[in-house]
């Protein structure tokens, strides 16, 4: 699955616009190298994103296509 729609369909980033722009500015890093947001992402994969002076750690446990706003929470664990 697409980077930028993964971090849509897991809820991590709220629209796939917003996941689109944050991989094409370099702000999100896939197992330690820049994602472009077509990357494929693949169960295992730890997902960097940096907000402002933030930086969040995700590993990835699940990659699905549609899932409910209660099974997101599932596709990854916060590092």
């Amino acid at each position: 699955m697409r980077l930028d729609k993964y971090l849509k369909v897991s809820r991590i980033i709220k629209r796939r616009t917003v996941a689109n722009e944050a991989c094409s500015q370099g702000r999100v890093l896939v197992n330690d190298k820049v994602a472009k947001p077509g990357t494929e992402v693949k169960e295992g994969d730890i997902i960097q994103i940096r907000f402002g002076e933030h930086v969040r750690r995700y590993e990835v446990l699940s990659v699905k296509e549609h899932v409910s706003k209660n099974e997101a929470v599932d596709m990854y664990r916060e590092l």
